[in-house]
């Protein structure tokens, strides 16, 4: 059954603290959304709600061994959702947060199982946008950042394209117009003693080298 989709304007360079409070307010009740991030758009609700989880999974015709990454306001939030957190985790978000670097870490227990899939492990990020982060820490609640499309098909940067495949689908669209792509964040495994690269995206395997190699 479709459901009511409303549509909130922003300008991403901007801290609107009107409309994030509005925003805030819809993952409260709680909710889905579609927004802009860094790279593309995302689906974005309350981690912490296994509910909101199983729509987004539903939503994304994701399957449900798959996990979901988060967005943090803060590095020091890592904290809340992670556990055994190597001291290369503090050297790398100093370096490229905020930005697209998705940074895989054991999971807390405090953390839904429906939202690490088969795994124990939780992606995390810092984003490049200063609204995003904002939001965040209106909400109260770290954000689930698994990216706005249909599993297997290709990230999405424009809101019209977001609106034909998510309307009727999440609460509310954020539209920030297109969003700066061309890639996604890279990923970078830390829950073992060495690190490893799942994904190569915006941040270069050469940029990150010197810390694989120590």
């Amino acid at each position: 059954m479709n459901i009511e989709t409303r549509v909130i304007k922003i300008n991403p360079p901007a801290v609107e603290l009107d409309k994030i409070k509005s925003i805030a307010q819809f993952l409260k009740k709680p909710g889905v959304m579609a927004f802009p991030t860094d790279t593309f758009y995302g689906l974005g609700a309350d981690c912490f709600s296994p509910e909101e989880i199983r729509r987004i999974y539903r939503i994304k015709k994701r399957k449900m061994q798959k996990p979901i990454p988060l967005m943090i306001a803060k590095s020091e939030e890592a904290k809340r959702i992670a556990v055994e957190i190597p001291p290369l985790f503090w050297s790398l978000a100093e370096e490229f947060w905020p930005g697209p670097l998705t940074l895989v870490l054991k999971a807390s227990p405090a953390l839904p199982p429906e939202l690490l899939g088969h795994s124990q492990a939780i992606g995390v990020r810092l984003p490049a946008v200063p609204w995003l982060r904002e939001l965040v820490r209106e909400a109260g609640f770290p954000l689930t950042a698994t990216s706005a499309n249909i599993s297997g098909e290709k990230e999405i940067n424009r809101p019209e394209k977001i609106k034909d495949i998510f309307w009727g689908k999440v609460d509310l669209i954020v539209d920030g117009g297109k969003t700066p792509g061309p890639l996604p964040s890279t990923v970078l495994d830390m829950t073992s003693e060495k690190p490893r690269i799942i994904r190569e995206g915006m941040i270069s395997v050469r940029r990150l080298r010197r810390y694989l190699s120590a």
